[in-house]
């Protein structure tokens, strides 16, 4: 019988916990999913409110006005996704090859001051951001003169130290024995690269293709300092030119901002597979 009321206890103990950390849980997903539920209900609200529109949690009407009012209100609405999806793919995908090369060297190439060249690159990664604004935007407009053009846009970001950091730690894994048995078949090292190292990488490929993505699709800062014009400007900030000194166009602001987040939806999840094999690399062994 005492056993019994032990064994009882405990569950009731784990039972409880469950429920608290299930509750946990769910707090989170709620302030979580929260902005994008209130983004994606505003959208639906009339354009004609403006700032003076109520912001009610339960729609009482859907309408898709204001998914219409943002592609009439400007001719460079369409332009706006158009530079957005042309700057975060080229970075994305030069981010890619050019981070897994450095990381593919960095790990498995013996060369003369590599372990010092790699600790500048660690030192340069925990510099803020903000810090290199001002010298970048100095280089870009003084010096090489390409202010306002898609270079403006793409080559800061061509590459990453974070990315470079993430190729080399994950293919540092990669037992040396494969790459040795391709130098015995004759693969130089591009062909190693390309026919072994990158196939072995998918996971982390992936993983620096999504987040590099979000990061300069998302990007508003350093776009709104080189751009001028309203044709050169990505979806972020040219969302801004709906909000006016005295009022602002929420609802078709919310519409864009829906829009905008579509393509991450679609390349997450397109990819969460690997984005999750990713993550949870290295947490199981044996």
């Amino acid at each position: 019988m005492a056993l019994y009321n032990v064994h009882a206890g405990n569950n009731k103990a784990r039972y409880a916990r469950n429920t608290v950390n299930v509750t946990i849980l769910v707090l989170f997903a709620i302030a979580t999913i929260f902005p994008i539920y209130f983004m994606v209900i505003s959208s639906f609200g009339d354009p004609v409110e403006a700032g003076a529109m109520s912001y009610s949690l339960i729609p009482t009407k859907i309408s898709f006005a204001s998914y219409k009012f943002f592609f009439d209100y400007s001719e460079y609405s369409y332009r706006w996704l158009l530079n957005s999806t042309i700057v975060a793919a080229c970075v994305t995908i030069s981010n890619v090859f050019f981070a897994s090369l450095a990381g593919y060297a960095f790990s498995k190439i013996r060369f003369k001051g590599r372990n010092v060249l790699f600790m500048v690159l660690l030192v340069a990664m925990m510099i803020p951001y903000q810090v290199t604004q001002v010298p970048l935007y100095i280089l870009i407009v003084n010096i090489f003169h390409i202010q306002n053009t898609y270079s403006a846009l793409i080559l800061p970001g061509l590459v990453t130290v974070y990315n470079i950091f993430l190729a080399k730690q994950f293919m540092g894994s990669i037992p040396n024995e494969v790459i040795e048995c391709a130098k015995i078949e004759g693969c130089n090292q591009f062909q190693i690269y390309y026919k072994i190292i990158m196939p072995l990488s998918k996971t982390v490929l992936a993983v620096m293709a999504i987040l590099t993505f979000m990061e300069s699709w998302n990007t508003f800062f350093w776009p709104f300092l080189v751009t001028n014009t309203m044709d050169m400007q990505t979806i972020q900030v040219g969302l801004k030119n709906f909000k006016f000194a005295n009022t602002t166009y929420f609802a078709p602001m919310m519409a864009g901002a829906t829009i905008s987040a579509v393509p991450m939806f679609i390349l997450f999840f397109s990819l969460q597979k690997y984005f999750l094999e990713g993550v949870t690399v290295g947490a199981v062994k044996g």
